[in-house]
Formats: structure tokens, sequence, C-alpha cells
């Protein structure tokens, strides 16, 4: 049963799992089950944050080389993208496509449509969206927060 429901719900219900077997532990070790709620909780949420901020890290990695990519290429230029993280969990790649600049006295900023592959696999799906990045002091940077925040889950 554990093993379907960390499958079906990823770090998040691992977190609540392990939560509840600790806080489980400590209430029964210290016979004060007020503790073993309290402990229970703080690691769920102890485990919340971290799968979190994991996710904004990595999906922040992918971004800034999508940002990047988009930032080198002129109106109508094209390019692959790769993502390679050290844990090889979610490494996809594809193309990026410029399909337009606006520069304005504010910003320069281009609108992009990109591929996602996820995986190697020549049949893997191919997904599709369309963002923007602008240029500011430290490069290019994702600008865009829909229609691509399916995409990203937890952000």
């Amino acid at each position: 049963m554990l093993a379907v429901v960390l499958a079906a719900g990823g770090c998040h219900d691992l977190s609540t799992v392990v939560g509840i077997a600790t806080g489980s532990a400590t209430g029964a070790a210290t016979a004060n089950p007020a503790l073993g709620f309290v402990i229970g909780v703080s690691v769920a949420a102890g485990g919340n944050f971290i799968a979190d901020y994991v996710t904004r890290v990595r999906t922040g990695t992918e971004q800034d080389v999508i940002a990047e990519t988009a930032g080198a290429l002129p109106p109508g230029g094209q390019a692959p993208w790769a993502v390679y993280h050290t844990i090889p969990i979610d490494n996809e790649h594809g193309e990026v496509r410029v399909i337009d600049e606006l520069t304005t006295p504010i910003a320069v900023c281009k609108e992009v449509v990109i591929s996602v592959i996820d995986g190697d696999e020549p049949s893997a799906p191919r997904e599709y969206y369309s963002l923007s990045v602008c240029r500011d002091p430290q490069g290019w940077k994702w600008a865009t927060a829909e229609p691509a925040v399916p995409r990203w889950g937890t952000l």
C-alpha cells in the first residue's frame, strides 16, 4: 500500500507518510500523543519544504537554460536546448524558436515557442509552450507565468 501511495503522489506524500510514522513512533515512545502530533507535523512540513525547494531550483535551472538559449537567437531563429541534472530525473530537451523581439525603454523581451521532450526516447511525446523571456543585468530570464504554469506544478 505504501508503494502505491508514493508512486501516485510523489515527494509530498512521502513527507506525509514519514511524518505520520515519525509522529506515531514518537507518541508511542513517549506516551505523549500531543508531542507525537507536533513532531509528525513538523517532519511532514520540513519534507514538503525540501521537496518544493528542490523543485524550484531544478525548474529555475531549466527556465534559465531556455531563456539564455532564446536570448542568443535573432527573431526567426531556432536552436536546441537541454537540461541534464545531477540526479538524472526530469532531464529534458527540445527546441527554442524566437517568434518576435520587443524593445521598449524599460526592457528587451522575446516571444518564444519551445518544444519539450521528456527523456531520450525517440518516440517520447513533444509538448509545445509559448512564453516570454526578457534581458536583465544578469542575462536573459524567464518572464512568463501563464500559460506555462501547468508545466511547472508546484510553482
